[in-house]
């Protein structure tokens, strides 16, 4: 079976249309005309887009839609499959780099920890070798200092071993009376240096991750719709591609997925095209709609105004 672009492809040739009649006939980029024809699915959106896109080029061909749609698969089934699994697999990919980042974080705090507990006992070590050395230094000193007193008092009882001990000259009155008994007494020697003890204060301070408390909350904005403006507001139940031309601009498009919400404010009319018709709510200035037709159907042209 030949695939859906190549016969998209000369069912348009037989019938003389060009590439941009199709494009402007059924609403859908040329680029992707072209990527439809080409097989070159990598150019084209998600496969729900897709084939939408196969339903809207094989209406304006006046073709089945289900069998184009049937073609499509035959020929891009097997893309889609491998672009779920890459998908699949950087999911994948990005889980378990989240992990890795997360496990870095906790050995990093873990190993900051352990610093900061190998600094603080390292101090506690260095202040008690210092209080130690002040005490072995003052218990040096004051044995020093006895020692020195005692030796006068064994060299004071010398001369009395002498045979002779000669008188000692008079002196005037009123001089001061000096002994060889007395010596001058010597002071501790105290260090003049002080010693400091050494004091460690520890703030650990840890940042929150892109994974806390508040990761994945979203704030909705209310807007408040003027005088004379219409406000569009699309709600996805299902997974659906919307097309909205507002006023005279050009075609928007966008895919809502299920739980998905849009809004969009003009002045005169919306003109909407549904790849899905009976996955979409909509509210025209906050007043509910009715269903634009059943699930799984493209409602095209639909035009929402005052």
């Amino acid at each position: 079976m030949e695939s859906v672009g190549e016969f998209f492809k000369q069912v348009r040739e037989t019938k003389g249309l060009t590439v941009d009649e199709v494009a402007s006939k059924t609403r859908i980029r040329t680029d992707f005309v072209k990527a439809l024809e080409d097989g070159n699915f990598a150019k084209l959106p998600d496969q729900v887009f897709a084939k939408g896109f196969v339903r809207s080029y094989a209406r304006s061909l006046g073709l089945d839609e289900e069998d184009a749609i049937h073609r499509f698969i035959q020929s891009a089934g097997s893309f889609y499959e491998k672009q779920d699994e890459r998908e699949r697999l950087k999911v994948r990919q990005i889980e378990e780099d989240r992990k890795r980042q997360s496990n870095r974080k906790a050995v990093t705090i873990a190993i900051s920890i352990a610093i900061l507990t190998l600094i603080f006992l390292l101090s506690r070590e260095q202040s008690s070798v210092f209080r130690r050395g002040a005490a072995e230094q003052g218990s040096a000193t004051k044995r020093t200092t006895q020692s020195a007193k005692e030796i006068p008092a064994s060299t004071a009882r010398e001369p009395e071993r002498t045979a002779e001990v000669p008188k000692p000259t008079e002196m005037p009155t009123g001089a001061p009376k000096t002994t060889t008994d007395t010596l001058p007494r010597q002071e501790p020697v105290t260090s003049g240096s002080a010693v400091s003890r050494p004091e460690l204060e520890t703030v650990l301070t840890a940042s929150p991750g892109s994974d806390g408390p508040l990761a994945g909350i979203a704030l909705n904005a209310t807007e408040t719709v003027g005088d004379g403006q219409l406000a569009l507001d699309l709600e996805a139940t299902e997974l659906s591609w919307v097309v909205v031309q507002i006023d005279n601009g050009s075609p928007q498009e966008s895919l809502l997925r299920p739980g998905e919400k849009a809004h969009w404010k003009g002045q005169d009319q919306f003109i909407l095209t549904l790849g899905n018709a009976g996955g979409v709510k909509a509210e025209l200035n906050g007043k509910p709609q009715k269903p634009f037709g059943p699930s799984g159907k493209v409602a095209r042209d639909i035009v929402l105004k005052r």
